[in-house]
Parts: C-alpha cells; sequence; structure tokens
C-alpha cells in the first residue's frame, strides 16, 4: 500500500519560514473535527524551523532545518496515548484525535522530536497533522510544499520498498535514528546540520607579493589514508563538510604547480576554521 512520506533538502533551506506560515494560516481559526482543532495564534511552530552556526569567522556556515511531526510507524505518542487519543492511519498519516486527546500532556513528553505542542486553552496536545483533511479531499500537495519557493520540501506517496529504494539512493537520514521510531520524515544533506566543517585559505608569493593560490590540491588525510580532496576556489578557499565533532587528528596536504607542498595537522573538536597557511615557491 501506498504511505505518505516527507524529503527535506537541508541545503536548500534558508528559512524563510514560509513552511511554517503556511501551516499557521491552515489551522489558526479553522479546526477540521477528527484531525485538528484550531491551533494558537502564537506559541505554537508545528512546522519549526532550527538553526545551527557553524564554524568561525571569516568561514561561517548557518544551516536551517525544518522540524515537524514524524509521523513515525513505531510512534511513542501513540504508545503513550489513552483511548485512542493517536491513530495510525492506513497512508501513514499519524493523527491526534482532539476529541480525544483532551489532558493528555503525556503525549507531548513522549515525542523524541519536540514536535507535539500543548495547548492550553483547549487542554490537548497538537502536533501538523501532514494536511491529512486536504489530501483526503483529493490534494496531492500539502500547504508547506506548495508555498516553499525553493522546493526544499517535497510529500510523495508511494509503498514501502520504493521509499526505501529512493531513500538509499539520495542518502537520505533521519532524525534521531537511535529512538528507533521509523520515522517517515526524510532529509537531504542531513549532515550539514549535524556534522562539522573545517575550511581554510592557501596563499603563496606570486611575483614577489603574497596572494591568493587558486586551484591548489588539498587532501584531507586520516591514519595515512585520503578521506577528501578538494580544490581551493579563486579566494585561495577550500573546505570539508560532514566530519564528526571530536573526531580527533587529520592531516591536510595541499599541493599546487610552482610551489612547494604544504601541509598542517589540526584535531578536529568542532566546526572551525584553520587560517592561512602559506605554501613556499617550489625550488625547481
Amino acid at each position: 500500500m501506498k504511505k505518505w512520506n516527507m524529503i527535506v533538502d537541508v541545503r536548500k533551506c534558508f528559512n524563510c519560514n514560509n513552511c511554517a506560515l503556511a501551516v499557521h494560516d491552515e489551522y489558526h481559526g479553522n479546526e477540521f473535527p477528527g484531525i485538528a482543532a484550531e491551533m494558537p495564534r502564537q506559541g505554537h511552530r508545528w512546522i519549526d524551523v532550527i538553526q545551527r552556526e557553524r564554524g568561525v569567522y571569516p568561514m561561517i556556515d548557518v544551516v536551517s532545518m525544518p522540524v515537524t511531526c514524524n509521523h513515525c510507524d513505531d510512534a511513542p505518542c501513540l504508545k503513550a496515548a489513552r483511548g485512542g487519543a493517536v491513530v495510525k492511519r492506513a497512508d501513514g498519516i499519524v493523527v491526534i484525535v482532539p476529541e480525544k486527546a483532551k489532558g493528555q500532556r503525556q503525549i507531548v513528553e513522549s515525542c523524541p522530536y519536540g514536535a507535539v505542542w500543548w495547548n492550553e486553552d483547549l487542554n490537548i496536545p497538537q502536533a501538523w497533522p501532514f494536511d491529512a483533511h486536504l489530501l483526503d479531499s483529493g490534494w496531492t500537495k500539502v500547504r508547506a510544499v506548495q508555498s516553499c519557493p525553493t522546493e526544499a520540501i517535497r510529500t510523495l506517496k508511494v509503498d514501502d520498498a520504493e521509499m526505501r529504494r529512493i531513500a538509499a539512493a539520495e542518502g537520505l537520514k533521519v532524525l534521531k535514528p537511535e529512538a528507533g521510531t521509523r520515522p517517515r520524515v526524510y532529509y537531504r544533506n542531513l549532515d550539514c546540520f549535524t556534522k562539522a566543517l573545517v575550511g581554510g585559505s592557501v596563499a603563496g608569493p606570486v611575483a614577489g607579493v603574497e596572494e591568493c593560490v587558486a586551484g591548489a590540491s588539498v587532501s584531507l588525510v586520516r591514519d595515512g589514508r585520503t578521506l577528501a580532496e578538494t580544490r581551493t576556489d579563486t579566494f585561495g578557499d577550500f573546505r570539508f563538510d560532514g566530519l564528526d565533532e571530536g573526531s580527533g587528528a587529520y592531516r591536510l596536504e595541499i599541493r599546487k604547480p610552482g610551489f612547494a607542498p604544504g601541509s598542517l595537522n589540526f584535531t578536529l573538536e568542532r566546526s572551525a576554521y584553520l587560517g592561512v597557511i602559506t605554501l613556499s615557491a617550489s625550488a625547481a
């Protein structure tokens, strides 16, 4: 059976918050029996765009990532709920039934993603229901997808085998896989948010003046093994991404015709700018 899934490309999201605004527009002032009660005017972000800053000046990267109900196949909220307050639909969507969820704050506390919100006025937990009422009426795109200017969010309805194939082919990952919830929200380029980057600049003597060295080959080496290679840009800058924080000792090896090879040893704790690495002129 085909089920709904969402794919979020972290690299494409630039924190415009259109997805969050579209959800607010859909649910504030409206209620959809069996699907969602009215969303409060303030305080709730059923799609929440969170940001992380990596690196240090002058190489800083700010990453934005939408987070919402993951519509898990093994949903903790479903286990925590009483009296049918949470249901898992055949199409994969998880719904907190507003008429049955009153007073069940434990549903909020059960979510490992922090995606369930407590409505003080109505005394109920709430989360984004994947716009189930719109899909049930024939819509093919949820409002968050319609509103995204960079196409960072897309939804698709496929069977589980096809979704596994897509996830493997596109290198998709999920949030907190250690939670074992089997979420239906997948992320492309998740390493941009969860892992570290390192970068630096390469300079060297050109006609007696120290200049940026463009097109230099930079290799990232660990334990004698080359992990990745890149080239410096017009400004002599380079960067490596997707590294584990606190992963220890690395070595940079830099080569450019006309210059003597250069190197730098460093220890990675968190995202960092390694400064300017100055090459000397080749003796040849």
